[in-house]
C-alpha cells in the first residue's frame, strides 16, 4: 500500500515537473514574440514620421520654390521700370540741355541785335526778295524836352527786364526750380511787354515739370501755344503739354498732342521726340 501511494506520488510529481518545464520554456519564447512585435511597431512608428517629415520638407521646399519665382518676377518688372525711368531721364536731359543751348545762342544774337528782338514776330526776308536800299538819314530834329528821358526809361526798363530774366534763368539752370518758377512768375508780372514773354512763359512751365507739378505746367505751355503762336518755343511747348499729360495718366490726350506735334512741325526736333515718345508707348502696349 505503501508502495503504491509512493509511486502514485512519484508520478505526480513528474506530471508537476513537466508542466513547470514547459511553462518555463514557453515563457521566453512568448516573451520573444512580445518583444519583436513591438519593435515592429516602433519600426513602423519610424517610418511613417519619417514619411511625414519628408511630406513637410517637400512642401516647405515647393513653397521656397513658388516664392523664389515671384520674387524673380517683381525683380524683372522693377529692372524693367527702371530702365524705362533712366531712359526718360536721358532723353529729357538731352532735350533740356538742348535747349538750354539754343536760349542761350538766342540770348545772344537779340543782345547784338535788340531791334529784331524787340519784335519776335516779324517773319524772316525771303531769300528771293530784293534787298531793300538804306533808306536816307533823316535831318535831326530838335529833341522835345521830355523825349530824351523817355528813351532813357525805355533802355532802362529793358535793362531792368533782361537781368531779371537771366537771374530766373540763371536759378533754373542751376536746379533750383522753387526759385527759378518763382523768379519767372515776377518778370511775367512786371514786364508784359517784354520781347522775353514767350521764353519766359515757356521756361516757367518748365520750372514747374521739372517738380513734377504736371497740372501748372502744361498750363504754362498752353499759354504760351495760345497767345505766341508765332514763337519759336510753340513746338517744344506742345511737346511738353503732351508729356504732362502723360504724366497725369491722360493717355489719350497725351498721344493725340504728340501726333499733332509730329503733324504741324514735320522735320523738327519737337516732333522726333514725340515720335520716339510715341514709339515707346506702342511698345509698352504691347508688351
Amino acid at each position: 500500500m505503501k508502495k503504491t501511494l509512493a509511486n502514485s506520488f512519484t508520478a505526480r510529481m513528474g506530471m508537476a515537473g513537466a508542466i513547470a518545464s514547459a511553462m518555463l520554456f514557453g515563457m521566453p519564447a512568448h516573451a520573444q514574440d512580445s518583444r519583436l512585435s513591438l519593435a515592429d511597431r516602433v519600426s513602423r512608428l519610424e517610418q511613417q514620421a519619417q514619411n511625414q517629415n519628408g511630406t513637410a520638407l517637400v512642401n516647405q521646399v515647393q513653397a521656397l520654390q513658388s516664392q523664389v519665382q515671384q520674387m524673380q518676377g517683381q525683380i524683372e518688372e522693377l529692372q524693367h521700370q527702371l530702365q524705362e525711368a533712366n531712359d526718360k531721364n536721358k532723353a529729357q536731359a538731352s532735350d533740356f540741355d538742348s535747349r538750354l543751348g539754343h536760349l542761350e545762342s538766342g540770348a545772344g544774337a537779340a543782345a547784338a541785335n535788340p531791334g529784331n528782338a524787340a519784335n519776335p514776330n516779324n517773319p524772316p526776308p525771303s531769300a528771293n526778295a530784293a534787298p531793300t536800299p538804306p533808306a536816307a538819314a533823316p535831318t535831326p530834329a530838335p529833341a522835345a524836352a521830355g523825349k530824351p528821358a523817355a528813351g532813357k526809361a525805355a533802355a532802362t526798363n529793358n535793362s531792368t527786364a533782361q537781368s531779371a530774366y537771366d537771374d530766373a534763368f540763371k536759378s533754373l539752370r542751376a536746379g533750383d526750380y522753387v526759385k527759378s518758377s518763382r523768379d519767372f512768375r515776377n518778370f511775367i508780372q512786371q514786364y508784359p511787354d517784354s520781347p522775353l514773354l514767350p521764353n519766359a512763359f515757356y521756361w516757367l512751365g518748365e520750372s514747374y515739370y521739372a517738380t513734377s507739378n504736371y497740372q501748372v505746367a502744361m498750363e504754362a505751355f498752353q499759354h504760351l501755344v495760345s497767345q505766341f503762336p508765332q514763337s519759336e518755343k510753340v513746338p517744344d511747348a506742345m511737346l511738353k503739354v503732351g508729356y504732362s499729360q502723360l504724366e497725369m495718366k491722360q493717355i489719350d490726350a497725351g498721344k493725340a498732342t504728340l501726333k499733332n506735334v509730329s503733324a504741324k512741325y514735320p522735320g523738327s526736333k519737337a516732333a522726333g521726340l514725340a515720335q520716339e515718345r510715341l514709339r515707346r508707348l506702342q511698345g509698352q502696349s504691347a508688351n
